[in-house]
Formats: structure tokens, sequence, C-alpha cells
């Protein structure tokens, strides 16, 4: 009885812990998109909150033409920013100040999540691209540097003239993993199954100090190019880390138990250069969808 007391102490203390530990603050901005960022920022948001690694705070932009004198955001308060924001369309770039205080923040270590379409923002600032590594419309074209793709399981850099970014109609596709080892990756199946969303295609950029961990077939049957397209990426700016998501168009993709994970190990090896979650066990295979309700 006494060694059953003392186990269940034990047990107790150190599960009082982990709940007590101190959450990673991260920061998510959003504002302008030209995807329903009202709507995918809870997801989000209530993904990293359920992992119970993340105090997570919501920053959201003025609109369209509004008032950006008072956007200053206190990047140093957080150990990674998730990016649901572009200017698509002739929406708001940030002040020079706080492009200026964002390189500064990412340079020194700090992390940066590029999710989805917000690789779509800022063509014109040469610091925020190296970031994302590859990006897509808004006039992005052989200047913005090459295309980027896996042909006979190596990465191309392909200097072809012609514009960036194109996807099809939303399908369910296979994401294969081209790096198993990198903590984002490891632990995940080499081909798992991501629920409809858009594939993104001919992304272009500068592509420096990149590493590709995943890629999706762009079938030329759906608008694609017939090769094989970045879809998570890391990467480095000076100090800082960076992971880059393409996927997560709407809640549908969102749902999928692949994006979730992803997007959470994501994070966290962004804020702190590790990965401690655990591969879920509904995971999606090869062959079959595996997606959860999300209520924020």
């Amino acid at each position: 009885m006494k060694a059953f007391a003392v186990t269940f102490i034990c047990s107790a203390v150190v599960l009082s812990a982990q709940n007590s530990a101190p959450k990673t603050p991260v920061l998510i901005i959003d504002g302008q998109n030209n995807h329903d960022w009202q709507h995918t920022t809870p997801l989000l948001k209530k993904i990293l909150e359920d992992t119970e690694l993340f105090q997570v705070e919501v920053l959201t932009t003025p609109p369209k033409g509004g008032d950006f004198s008072r956007f200053l955001p206190q990047f140093e308060k957080y150990r990674a920013v998730i990016s649901n924001y572009n200017d698509f369309g002739g929406g708001s770039v940030w002040p020079a100040e706080v492009q200026a205080a964002f390189e500064e923040y990412v340079r020194a270590g700090g992390g940066f999540v590029s999710y989805h379409a917000a690789d779509n923002a800022f063509p014109n600032w040469p610091a925020y691209n190296l970031m994302i590594g590859v990006g897509g419309w808004e006039g992005r074209d052989e200047r913005s540097g090459p295309f980027w793709y896996f042909q006979d399981a190596s990465l191309v850099s392909d200097p072809t003239a012609g514009p960036a970014g194109n996807h099809g109609a939303r399908k369910p596709f296979q994401v294969t993993m081209r790096n198993q080892t990198h903590p984002i990756a490891k632990g995940l199946p080499e081909v798992w199954m991501h629920a409809a969303d858009e594939l993104y295609s001919r992304m272009r950029g500068p592509g420096e100090h990149m590493t590709v961990l995943g890629t999706a077939f762009s079938d030329p049957q759906n608008r694609g190019t017939g090769y094989d397209e970045p879809m998570l990426i890391v990467l480095s700016y000076g100090k800082g880390r960076v992971f880059h998501t393409t996927l997560g168009h709407d809640a549908e993709a969102i749902r999928c138990v692949g994006f979730i994970s992803t997007f959470a190990r994501g994070v966290e090896w962004a804020a702190t250069g590790k990965v401690t979650q655990k591969v879920p066990d509904d995971f999606p295979g090869a062959t079959k969808v595996s997606t959860r309700e999300i209520i924020p």
C-alpha cells in the first residue's frame, strides 16, 4: 500500500509539473487576406491551444486602406509569429518600420510560420521573400527567383521565365515526405493523404537556406505542372527558424489530421528548435483522409 501511495503521489507531482509548465508565447497576425482569415484564424489558434504547449495571441491589422500608424507589433514578446496575412489585390503593405522590426526579430532568432496564402504577400519585400523561400502571384516572375520543384526525387531550380503561382480545383492529394529526419517530419509516414485543398504550384523565389520536407504531385489533369511541388518547407534567416506550409486553404483542409499535426509541430520547431509532440494515432495513411472536428 505504501509503495502504491508513493507511486501515485509521484505521478501526480509529475502531471502537475507538466500542466504548470510555462507555455510558449506565439502571435498570429491576420486582418487582410484574399482567403477567409476570419474563420481560419480561430481554427489555427484552437489547434495550437489544444496541444497545451502555447499561449496564443491574435493581432488583427487595420482593414485595407486603414490607418497603420498604430500597428506596432511587439514581436520580441513572442517565440514565434504566424502569418495569416497577405496584401493580395492591393491590400496594405506593412509600414517600413514594422518590416525592419520583423526582419530584426527573425534575424536575431525569432520563429516565423508562413501559413498558406501568407506566401502570396509582399512580393517587393526582399527579406520577406528570403524568409519564405518561394511565393506566388502578385506579380512574381523570373525576377523573383527560379521555380522550385522536385523531379526524379531531386529538388530542381528552374529559371524559366513566367508568372508565379497556380493551383487547380480543391481535391484530396497525397503528400510525400522528402525528409524524415527533421524534427517536424520525424515519425510521419513517408506518404499520407491530405484532405481537399489547393495544391500550390509554379512557386518561385530565392530558395536560399531552404529544405523541402514534403511535396505533392501537381496533376496536369487539374491545371497542374506535372512536377512534385513543395508543400512543407523549413528555412533559416539569420538565427531565426522559418516553417512554411502551403496547406490549409479553408476549414475542410485545416481539419485534416495531417495539417493539424504538421502545423502544430512546425510552430513548435520554429519557436523552440525542437518538437516534443507525438505523431497522433489518427494521422492519415497513404490512401485515406483522416479529419477531426475543431471547435474554437
